[in-house]
C-alpha cells in the first residue's frame, strides 16, 4: 500500500478506535481511503491526522510491517471474520499464511499444573506438526507459558498485544517478546501511543481466535479473557478445545463449563487435538528398549525412568522410594541427575514427570 493511502487508513483507525465496523463501512462506501477521509465530520480530524503522520515515521524507523484487510498479505483466516481489523501492525519474522495455527489461552493466575499442561501440549505439537505456530497474548499465566514453550520447542509464536508496538505489556515479559521476533513476532491492530486499556484486551481476543485453526483453553475461571476468546472461536467456527479439571478447582471451572455445554471438545493431550483436526503429523520414532534409549544411565536411574514414564500425571518422590525400596535421599539424588540431564522434570509438591 502506498504511504499516502496508508496514512488515511491509519487516521480513520485513530479517529474511531475499536469501531471496526464503522471504519470498514466508510471504506467500502468510498472509492479509496482518501475519499473516505474527505467525508469525515469530526472535531478530531487534525489530531487523528497528526497521529497518522507520527505513525508513518514510527513504521519507517522501526521496520514495522502493515497488513491491510484487502491486501494479499493479510492473514487469510482472520480475513474470514466479519469484525477483523482493517489494518494490522507487525514486527518480526511472521508467516501468517503458512502452516498450522493454534491459539492457546487461559487464566492469568495459572496453576503449575496448568502451565505444565500448556508446555507439554506445545512441545508435543511441535514434534508432530513442525510448521505449527502458537498464538497468544503474552499475559501472565497460560499465555506466556505457551509462548515460552514455543520458544523452547523452536517453533513460531505470535504475540497479539492490546497496545501499540512502542511498548511491551507486561514489561516483565519483554525478553519473551524479543526472542519471539526471530521466529514469529508481534501483531496488533493498535498504532503506537496506544496504551493497554481494558477495552483493548477484550477486542484483542477476537484476533487471537481469528488467527487460529484451533483454539485451546488450557485452564480458565468462569469469567475472563480466555472465555471471551473461546466464545469468539465459536462465533468464527474455529475448533475449540479445553483441558478438563477437577470440579471444585476454580481455575478449571471455565474449561469444564465449555466442555459440559459442548462449546469445546475435551482433550488430554496434543494427540487428541491432532486427530480431531485430522492433521497429518510427523511419524514418531519406534520406541526401543529402555536400556538402549538410556544406555549411559546406571541401573537405578533406568529403573526410575521406567517408573516415571509409566505415570502419565507424574509420581511423588515418596512413591518412587516405596516402589524401589530405597532410601528417599538416594532416590532424590538420582532424580536430580535425571533432571539435570533433561530426562525428568520436577514439579511443585515433589512430583516427578518424564520429559523424554
Amino acid at each position: 500500500m502506498e504511504l499516502e493511502t496508508l496514512k488515511y487508513v491509519i487516521a480513520l483507525g485513530c479517529l474511531y478506535p475499536n469501531n471496526v465496523h464503522r471504519v470498514r463501512m466508510m471504506l467500502e462506501n468510498s472509492a479509496n481511503p482518501a475519499e473516505a477521509w474527505e467525508k469525515v465530520e469530526s472535531d478530531r480530524v487534525v489530531e487523528a491526522m497528526s497521529h497518522a503522520d507520527r505513525e508513518l515515521e514510527f513504521i519507517d524507523k522501526h521496520g514495522i510491517q502493515t497488513y491491510y484487510y484487502l491486501d494479499d498479505n493479510y492473514p487469510f483466516r482472520l480475513k474470514q471474520c466479519p469484525d477483523a481489523p482493517v489494518l494490522l501492525f507487525g514486527k518480526g519474522n511472521m508467516r501468517l499464511n503458512e502452516g498450522k495455527f493454534v491459539s492457546i489461552v487461559g487464566t492469568r493466575s495459572a496453576s503449575e499444573n496448568g502451565k505444565e499442561l500448556t508446555r507439554q501440549l506445545v512441545l508435543d505439537l511441535a514434534k508432530r506438526i513442525p510448521d505449527i505456530t502458537i498464538v497468544s497474548g503474552l499475559a501472565y499465566g497460560i499465555d506466556v507459558a505457551a509462548h515460552r514453550a514455543a520458544l523452547e520447542a523452536g517453533v513460531s509464536t505470535i504475540i497479539v498485544p492490546a497496545h501499540g508496538l512502542d511498548r511491551i505489556y507486561p514489561t516483565v515479559h519483554r525478553q519473551v517478546a524479543v526472542e519471539a521476533l526471530a521466529k514469529g513476532g508481534l501483531l496488533t491492530e493498535y498504532p503506537s501511543e496506544t496504551v493497554p486499556e481494558k477495552v483493548n484486551f477484550v477486542a484483542r481476543n477476537r484476533i487471537v481466535a481469528g488467527l487460529a485453526d484451533a483454539v485451546v483453553v488450557a485452564e480458565s475461571k468462569l469469567k475472563g479473557g480466555s472465555l471471551i476468546t473461546a466464545y469468539d472461536a465459536n462465533d468464527y467456527d474455529r475448533n475449540l478445545y479445553a483441558f478438563p479439571g477437577r470440579p471444585r478447582d476454580i481455575n478449571s471451572q471455565g474449561c469444564n463449563t465449555l466442555i459440559r455445554t459442548q462449546r469445546a471438545m475435551l482433550i488430554d493431550n496434543a494427540e487428541d487435538l491432532i486427530n480431531d483436526m485430522q492433521w497429518v503429523s510427523v511419524a514418531q520414532p519406534v520406541q526401543t528398549e529402555i536400556e538402549d534409549l538410556f544406555a549411559d544411565l546406571d541401573s537405578l536411574e533406568k529403573q526410575l525412568i521406567k517408573i516415571v514414564r509409566g505415570a502419565e500425571e507424574g509420581i511423588h518422590v515418596n512413591q518412587l522410594a516405596d516402589q524401589t525400596a530405597l532410601p528417599y535421599a538416594q532416590v532424590a539424588a538420582s532424580l536430580m541427575v535425571l533432571e539435570m540431564s533433561g530426562f525428568v522434570r520436577m514439579l511443585p509438591g515433589n512430583i516427578c514427570r518424564a520429559v523424554k
